[in-house]
């Protein structure tokens, strides 16, 4: 059976999104929507002061104006969140402060193969569909990152300072090394996925062979992390139908791959128009000087430099799933 080949190298309301919007118009926002709130309670306030001859329905209070104390430390949160945000933004040297996600939908969208990405049986066997992108009309990506080699302690406070959502694929050889640094990572709210035991050629291996990659990986993430993941993604982006067999075997029931790559230095594309679309899944590597001309920090203000210019935030990938 022809394997299927990739091309791999290597929200909470309208205040609080308004209050977070970055650069000179969202610190003119914050002011504006803080006001705002101020206003509409302190109206709430005056309606309230007498209410003695005001009953609520059988079994209810009479409404009450929040505390104005409350409301401003509410204020006072969404202004230190933001002087956080624009500080972070200029130390790791980006030229604007990143955008913030929307909240996700409540209806999740429905996740299928990619067209020409299915195996045979893909519906009927109810195998785990392999996508590049999710379904959305909202300006986000996903920035997803493969097997481990590197272990940036600047990456990580890097994306935690600018609290930028990432979610990343392990091996289990290339992080058996420092299991501890991407505890760090977990513990700081990130997701910890499948990439397989050793990174091999999956199309090249035995259904056997494949299912011993996939779910020996989750015996090492359960040992390691607490929990058996449930996305996948295939080594180089190279699957066939055992591939996808293993891993729904082993508990997989997503194997997300990518539409773009970004490097140290450069972006490659899935799509002819060589551009950015809603719901785009990202793809880099735990790259350092060994490999790169710069650092995963390098990457890092390379890819948001240009999502932000071109309106895009940086959405948690699971959850849209």
């Amino acid at each position: 059976m022809r394997a299927v080949v990739q091309n791999d190298k290597s929200r909470a309301s309208r205040v609080l999104r308004a209050a977070t919007a970055p650069g000179p118009r969202g610190r003119a926002a914050t002011v504006t929507a803080v006001t705002a709130v101020l206003a509409v309670a302190a109206l709430a306030a005056g309606c309230a002061q007498d209410t003695s001859d005001v009953r609520g329905a059988h079994g209810q209070e009479p409404l009450q104006a929040p505390p104005a104390r409350a409301l401003d430390a509410y204020a006072g949160r969404l202004r230190a969140a933001q002087a956080a945000r624009v500080a972070a933004a200029k130390r790791w040297d980006l030229r604007r402060v990143p955008l913030t996600a929307p909240a996700p939908p409540a209806k999740k969208p429905e996740i299928k193969a990619r067209d020409g990405f299915e195996v045979e049986g893909q519906e009927e066997d109810g195998l785990p569909p392999v996508f590049t992108t999710v379904p959305t009309k909202e300006k986000i990506v996903f920035l997803t990152i493969d097997d481990g080699a590197e272990k940036d302690r600047a990456f990580l406070r890097m994306m935690s300072e600018l609290k930028i959502p990432y979610t990343v694929f392990l091996t289990d050889k290339e992080i058996r090394d420092d299991y501890g640094y991407f505890k760090k990572m977990q513990a700081r709210g990130v997701t910890l996925n499948n990439h397989t035991l050793s990174h091999p050629y999956l199309p090249g291996l035995s259904y056997a062979e494949q299912k011993r990659e996939i779910c020996g990986m989750q015996e090492v993430m359960e040992k390691r992390y607490g929990k058996r993941p449930i996305l996948f993604r295939p080594p180089f982006g190279n699957y066939n139908r055992d591939t996808l067999r293993a891993a729904k075997y082993c508990g997989i029931e997503y194997a997300p791959i990518w539409s773009e790559e970004v490097f140290v230095d450069h972006w490659e594309y899935r799509e002819w128009d060589r551009g950015l679309h809603p719901g785009d899944i990202v793809l880099t590597h735990f790259r350092g000087r060994e490999d790169w001309d710069g650092t995963m920090t390098d990457m890092a203000r390379r890819f948001l430099n240009r999502i932000t210019a071109e309106g895009y935030a940086v959405a948690r990938l699971e959850d849209y799933l």
